[in-house]
């Protein structure tokens, strides 16, 4: 029998196959470019979607077949072909996708891909039910198969390829692959067609007929759609996946903006006291781990008579100086060493010799490169520097200490005129006996009555609604008087004393937050600072909700405030400790965000609700764009990962306007309410909210601006 083809069909199979070799090379791309579950999920998508289209091309092809007879198809050999050209395609799919395709198992995967595709062709042809059989000319079958194998070599090698190609142009050489690809797998039909020979005379029987015409109109639509879908759905998920890349790459520049300013001096650019702290322990470390002879030198420098030319010339003088100061300590550095700005004008260096001698030598240097020349706008100036010197392992102290002592001897050396080097003593340095005094009425402080707590509202930077308080520890000492935060709370911190101290702080600010409830302020929350020694022992969260539960309180009542370089000196036990905090129910609140180096692949995993923007960035706000940029940025950061940003230390009214225009939620300051006594605080809850626009209309903030800054 003669047979002929529907030319339109043809046509129509050929477009199919086209379309699918296209949609192909874009999965491949997905399947490459996604991970995990969302690989696993384009790999089947796209080998339904991509089986479907080479086995549609192929049903269209035989569907353009026809002969003087009816032809009838067993369904099951029909869908076996099918399954045939998925798992081909899946095969196909994934081995493009992989990260390096060499030739031996280049050639394999053609293999391995042709024969699947020429199974799938013959396996759909003996699904022809007709008497007598096909019978084949098997030279020609032999063509069909090398060509399914060559067209297999190149359709590899195409799509592994141009997956990895990201000019903008792209998208033209895919389509040209897709034609190359579609014309050589329909060259593979056509041809294994023409192989086939019909008997004169033969008749079909059983199976199901099906209309050629409309039955391949509608395999091509519902191809063609699946196909679409696909290939939308690829481009979409690409979309979004550079969105989300985009989005990580501004987070990742913000967290390295962040980190350099909050690792380096603004002025000078040196790095700061929390940088040269890490980069001594890291020395320390490096010395007691590898026995050797090298020697660790801290150095703390003062630059004798700044203060003079600085209140005399004006602190643009004065800045000009330590920018200089701060170029030549960094020319006198060698690999390994390091040199800080500590504020003001002392400066802090790292420097590793070999013996005593070297250091002196070293420390020569350095006073004697500061003591030269200062060129400021035509004005010759000349100061001197003291240095106060201790070395590590003779003086076996911790970082913070070695840095205290080496502060000791440069005071000595500028009690001593100045101008020259000191070197500290190991043993000379003793608490006086006012301290160890006033360290001892701290232990029984609580228990007199001495110490108290005050409360900082919290509020709503727009509405000036309160939304919590801040417990905050005051001591009224017999004898000294109000004695201030910032003296005892380090005090405490050198010893377990602040351990005891902060479970009476906690333990009696539930107490009084328990009371607040019952007088109906119900909603209320107090936030409790946490100390790193506290945040490091072992009950720490029985102890808090043991606290908590005694007074009848649930742990959304209260809010635990770490500092940020509590938070990162451990990340990993901080994401332990503080996950157990969210499971039990409690918010936890990052302090003096901004002051140390927070690292953006913990922060987004650390059950964090809110970030509180350090004082030091508020006070500039309007003065310093850089402390505007940092502000912007961190809140921005903030809203990112779902947090609430709270400003310390808001003091004016134009600090408040500016961070609600940045967007910042809530503040806590002066503008609103010192720290108060905790019966103060039901008439300032009972007060009714002051909105800011209240106190600002348009035509003020402009004055109100220049009033202030």
């Amino acid at each position: 029998m003669t047979p002929s083809y529907s030319p339109w069909l043809v046509c129509l199979s050929i477009g199919v196959a086209v379309m699918v070799s296209f949609t192909s090379l874009r999965l491949a791309c997905r399947v490459a470019d996604s991970q995990g579950l969302a690989s696993r999920i384009w790999l089947i998508l796209g080998s339904i979607s991509m089986g479907v289209g080479i086995w549609s091309m192929h049903f269209i092809g035989m569907l353009a077949f026809s002969i003087p007879i009816t032809l009838r198809y067993d369904i099951d050999r029909t869908l076996l072909s099918l399954a045939v050209a998925i798992l081909t395609s899946g095969f196909a799919i994934t081995m493009a996708s992989r990260a390096s395709l060499g030739i031996r198992r280049h050639f394999l995967c053609s293999l391995v891909m042709g024969l699947g595709i020429v199974s799938m062709h013959y396996i759909g042809m003996s699904a022809i039910l007709i008497f007598p059989a096909i019978a084949y000319n098997w030279p020609i079958v032999a063509a069909s198969v090398l060509i399914a194998i060559l067209a297999s070599f190149a359709a590899l090698w195409l799509t592994f390829n141009l997956r990895r190609t990201t000019h903008r142009l792209v998208w033209m050489a895919r389509l040209g692959a897709a034609v190359i690809m579609g014309l050589a797998i329909a060259g593979m039909h056509y041809t294994g067609m023409a192989a086939a020979r019909f008997q004169v005379g033969a008749i079909c029987s059983g199976g199901v007929a099906l209309d050629s015409q409309w039955l391949a109109l509608v395999v091509s639509i519902a191809t063609f759609s699946l196909l679409i879908i696909t290939l939308v759905a690829g481009v979409f998920d690409s979309h979004m996946e550079m969105s989300a890349r985009s989005h990580a790459h501004r987070l990742e520049k913000a967290n390295s903006q962040l980190t350099f300013q909050a690792t380096h001096d603004p002025l000078t650019n040196l790095p700061n006291r929390a940088q040269f702290l890490g980069a001594l322990q890291s020395a320390i470390e490096g010395v007691d781990g590898k026995p050797s002879n090298t020697l660790l030198a801290v150095m703390l420098v003062d630059l004798d008579r700044f203060k003079i030319v600085n209140d005399s010339l004006g602190h643009s003088y004065g800045d000009a100086i330590l920018k200089e100061a701060s170029t030549r300590l960094r020319y006198l550095l060698r690999d390994g060493e390091m040199a800080a700005r500590l504020g003001g004008d002392e400066f802090l260096m790292l420097i590793k010799t070999q013996d005593a001698k070297s250091v002196f030598n070293r420390a020569n240097e350095v006073v004697l490169s500061l003591g030269k020349t200062y060129n400021v706008e035509s004005i010759e100036l000349h100061l001197a520097a003291s240095v106060g010197i201790t070395t590590y392992p003779f003086d076996r102290s911790t970082a913070d200490v070695l840095i205290s002592h080496a502060d000791e001897a440069m005071y000595d050396a500028k009690h001593n005129g100045g101008n020259g080097i000191r070197f500290f003593v190991p043993g000379t340095t003793v608490f006086t006996v006012e301290r160890l005094q006033l360290e001892n009425d701290l232990r029984i402080a609580p228990q007199l009555g001495q110490l108290e707590l005050h409360y900082q509202p919290q509020v709503d930077i727009r509405s000036g609604r309160i939304v919590g308080l801040e417990a905050l520890a005051r001591w009224q000492h017999p004898v000294h008087g109000r004695v201030p935060p910032d003296e005892f709370i380090p005090l405490a911190e050198a010893s377990d004393l602040i351990v005891h101290i902060g479970r009476w702080i906690l333990d009696a600010a539930c107490k009084q937050l328990r009371l607040w409830h019952l007088e109906g302020f119900s909603d209320l929350s107090v936030a409790v600072n946490l100390s790193a020694r506290q945040f490091r022992q072992p009950d720490l969260l029985a102890m808090i909700e043991r606290t908590v539960a005694s007074h009848g309180l649930q742990p959304r009542h209260i809010v635990i405030e770490l500092t940020e370089s509590v938070v990162m000196s451990d990340a990993h036990r901080s994401f332990d400790t503080l996950e157990k905090l969210h499971q039990l129910g409690f918010k936890v609140a990052v302090d003096d965000f901004g002051t140390g180096y927070s690292s953006m692949s913990y922060l987004k995993r650390l059950p964090i609700n809110k970030l509180k923007v350090d004082r030091s960035f508020v006070s500039d706000l309007g003065a310093s764009t850089k402390s505007d940029s940092i502000v912007k940025a961190i809140i921005s950061l903030a809203h990112g990962l779902g947090m609430t940003v709270v400003a310390e230390g808001v003091e004016t009214m134009a600090q408040r306007y500016l961070l609600d225009e940045f967007g910042c939620d809530q503040f806590q300051g002066y503008v609103f309410s010192r720290p108060r006594i905790a019966a103060d605080i039901p008439d300032l809850l009972k007060a009714k909210p002051r909105p800011l626009q209240a106190f600002l209309e348009d035509s003020q903030v402009d004055e109100l601006m220049r009033a202030t800054f």
